[in-house]
């Protein structure tokens, strides 16, 4: 999962759509490179995902985040500099910047207890839900309108879901139920994100997330960081309640790189979505299943279930179907690694996209 703590990116260069008798080779070229920029920031993200599955059996969840957050703040406070300077800092909306801090740590701390139980990859697919969560909650929070399509692969997705969980059978993980989770707390955010994106820079809205990250961390060190309720019933339930563990130099690096690979995802990210429309670039999200499926593999001898296989394939088609009919009606909801973008086709200029919140 990746480091999804920013929202929209205000400001982005408006990118041309394709030309009706072909692309300019220029116009090529800066699609290559967005995507490439893009499958870049999903591979570093991935990373992330792999470290902290690796130490979910050792470490406790709080160690692990409180010691990315302290990590990351250099990192972050770099980005806010070189973006809008630390002015940007001093916001209108302080709260509403904290608030969504506050449910973007509930999500993440979900994903990465999933992740401690359940496989790479389907703890991936699962987060995949986001975009059909987004596009219920576009309508709920921001009464937007949602034709019979995309409600019908909503429907589908959720489908997905349900063969993927299988509830009452024995191969049922509860876990899962974390992994479900993030997916709807994750949209939840990004629906704020898109309202503070008039006025908040990416940015500042990582930056702030970060600091709630920090503080989510030390206050359930305090609490749980003695071991005085630790138990090993159950993977998930042992990654939060463990004690704190004096690290081995490795896994302290890992740890902090955990805060290093939050920036650079985000970089390379910004800029895929800078030098290429939207709508090419945003499908390439979905490798983010490649790596989780590889990295499962090769490391932990995982491989999802058969049946697990078609829920996955029906949340990713269903997922693609929510973008391209999006696409086709000119306001286009992407979720990417980075967060969500808001693609409004310009009226005055039918052939150009550009982000806005």
């Amino acid at each position: 999962m990746a480091d999804s703590t920013q929202g929209t990116v205000p400001g982005a260069a408006a990118v041309s759509a394709p030309l009706p008798d072909g692309l300019a080779p220029a116009v090529f070229d800066q699609r290559l490179k967005g995507i490439a920029f893009l499958m870049l920031g999903i591979a570093i993200f991935s990373v992330q995902d792999v470290i902290l599955k690796s130490i979910s059996g050792i470490y406790p969840i709080h160690q692990a985040l409180t010691i990315r957050g302290l990590t990351s703040v250099p990192v972050l406070l770099a980005m806010v500099i070189v973006d809008c300077g630390l002015r940007g800092l001093v916001s209108a909306r302080p709260v509403a910047l904290l608030v969504r801090g506050a449910i973007m740590f509930t999500a993440y701390t979900s994903f990465y207890l999933a992740l401690a139980a359940l496989p790479l990859a389907t703890c991936v697919a699962f987060f995949f839900t986001a975009p059909l969560f987004i596009t219920i909650l576009s309508v709920l929070v921001l009464g937007e309108k949602v034709g019979p399509i995309r409600w019908a692969a909503v429907g589908i997705g959720f489908l997905g879901v349900v063969i993927m969980v299988r509830p009452g059978t024995e191969v049922f993980e509860w876990a899962s139920l974390f992994a479900i989770y993030a997916g709807l707390s994750y949209s939840a955010a990004q629906i704020l994100a898109r309202k503070l994106g008039t006025t908040e820079r990416s940015t500042v809205m990582g930056f702030y997330g970060n600091g709630v990250f920090l503080l989510g961390g030390l206050v359930l060190a305090a609490i749980l960081g003695g071991g005085d309720f630790a138990t090993e019933e159950h993977k998930s339930l042992a990654f939060l309640l463990r004690g704190w563990v004096m690290p081995t130099p490795r896994d302290l690096a890992l740890m902090m790189s955990c805060g290093v690979i939050a920036g650079l995802g985000l970089v390379a990210l910004t800029q895929a979505y800078r030098v290429a429309p939207a709508n090419v670039v945003a499908p390439f999200e979905y490798t983010a299943l490649l790596w989780g499926v590889l990295y499962g593999w090769a490391l932990w001898g995982e491989l999802p279930l058969p049946m697990t296989w078609l829920g996955i394939a029906i949340v990713i088609g269903a997922g693609l179907v929510v973008l391209y009919r999006e696409r086709q009606t000119g306001s286009l909801t992407l979720w990417r690694r980075g967060g969500w973008s808001k693609i409004r086709r310009k009226s005055r200029r039918p052939n150009e996209f550009s982000n806005s919140p």
